[in-house]
């Protein structure tokens, strides 16, 4: 896959195939991307191809500097602008080189490498070419994630992971895989190779939690085994009470997402064992068990509402730590669901969600797209269609904007129409 590495023609010799002006040279092309929003669409294309070009040959230097300028430039012009049109064409040379990155480089270059691989696949969009660079990085992201490398290299490597699983995935299993890799992560147990048992740090747990609830969302619509869930919802409940807050807020949200998914609901009709039929064996005990604990996760949820924060205490952390256990509490309690609206474009085109799947995918999409979301928002399909945005755009652009936007639409659609395709085989194959 890619293509093969281009000779160079430089003076000098030795490692160092660089002189001073090439990381110069790769930072300065940042700018020519400042238009890049509609350039594929213009006459321009070909010379912000060309500074694309100019990126992926700066990945194939020696200096370790000079491709993290590139992976830094690339990620800048992912989050920033639709380039969907520019990297069809590249998007296999673009994962072979930031999986390489991730493999060899710094843990600087292997975190930038893990963000551009999920902002490409949030590019592409879902169909063939996401569900390809899913199955390509997934073996180097899962190795950074069983090596237990730099805190913020796993870190970097559960977004992407979560990312490329939740676009690419065309299937439970595929999902299950990854979800198994964030849980080996979340809660480590010894086997026949390891000595003691291995605790990640907060910051990692934290995203481990985050990346693993997100992907949780996707599931929804699969048949789910609760007996299976017992246990994993079981240690969630004991993260409530961890010193960490952010690690007690992660767990909270996965738990908030497991009583939408009904996974702790058992119907005390089944309390049967399957093989026996007698009354109040395995299947009741399930029922007993997970009734417990939904009271349990309710009592530390009401708790944790209500924390006072003590000396020294972060007001503003502590504040959202309340507002999430209180909604919490009140979906367990009353069935209310959380609501948030944001506006993206103009007066009437307003982003909504009302349940704790959107909201967790909001979030996630927030965090990871940081200032580029309210872009990818206003022009990506593929958020437009998790999110149902359906924006009159139209009314406000210019002749000119107006063409490429209805290019974007027509785009749009067609991986709409991909991904509905895809899902019905899926669902065709599993009936």
């Amino acid at each position: 896959m890619g293509k093969s590495k281009k000779s160079k023609v430089r003076g000098g010799g030795g490692d160092d195939l660089l002189d001073s002006s090439d990381a110069d040279s790769v930072g300065s092309s940042s700018t020519a991307l400042s238009d890049l929003s509609i350039s594929y669409a213009t006459e321009n294309v070909n010379s912000h191809e060309f500074v694309l070009d100019k990126y992926i040959d700066a990945l194939y230097e020696k200096r370790g500097s000079t491709r993290e300028a590139a992976l830094a430039s690339l990620v800048d012009a992912f989050e920033s602008f639709m380039l969907g049109g520019l990297v069809e064409n590249k998007y296999a040379t673009l994962l072979s080189l930031f999986n390489t990155s991730i493999k060899k480089g710094s843990t600087k270059e292997a975190c930038l490498a893990s963000r551009a691989i999920g902002l490409l696949s949030i590019t592409l969009g879902a169909g063939s070419s996401s569900h390809e660079t899913m199955v390509e990085s997934h073996p180097q992201l899962s190795k950074v994630l069983q090596t237990w490398s730099d805190a913020s290299k796993m870190i970097s490597a559960l977004d992407c992971l979560a990312v490329v699983t939740f676009v690419g995935a065309t299937d439970l299993a595929e999902t299950e895989v990854s979800l198994k890799a964030m849980w080996d992560v979340i809660h480590p147990k010894s086997g026949s190779n390891v000595g003691t048992v291995r605790k990640p740090r907060p910051p990692v747990l934290a995203a481990a939690l985050s990346a693993w609830t997100f992907l949780l969302t996707t599931i929804g619509s699969w048949r789910i085994n609760t007996d299976s869930w017992k246990e994993p919802i079981a240690f969630l409940s004991t993260l409530l009470g961890a010193e960490d807050r952010a690690v007690r807020m992660a767990a909270g949200e996965a738990l908030a997402l497991c009583f939408e998914l009904n996974l702790l609901d058992i119907s005390p009709s089944e309390d049967a064992d399957d093989d026996t039929g007698v009354p109040g064996s395995s299947k009741g005990k399930l029922f007993l068990d997970m009734q417990a604990l939904k009271a349990k996760i309710a009592g530390l949820a009401s708790n944790l509402s209500a924390e006072a924060g003590g000396k020294g205490a972060d007001k503003k952390n502590l504040s959202d730590q309340r507002d999430l256990f209180q909604r919490i509490l009140d979906f367990v309690k009353y069935g209310e669901c959380p609501e948030e609206s944001m506006k993206i474009a103009g007066k009437r085109d307003v982003l909504r969600v009302a349940s704790w799947s959107e909201l967790i995918q909001l979030n996630f999409f927030k965090r990871f797209l940081g200032r580029g979301f309210l872009k990818h928002v206003q022009d990506n399909g593929l958020l437009q269609d998790i999110f149902n945005i359906k924006a009159d755009k139209a009314e406000t652009l210019s002749s000119n904007d107006k063409k490429i936007f209805r290019s974007g639409e027509e785009k749009g659609r067609a991986l709409k129409l991909n991904k509905d395709r895809r899902l019905a085989q899926v669902y065709k194959s599993s009936s």
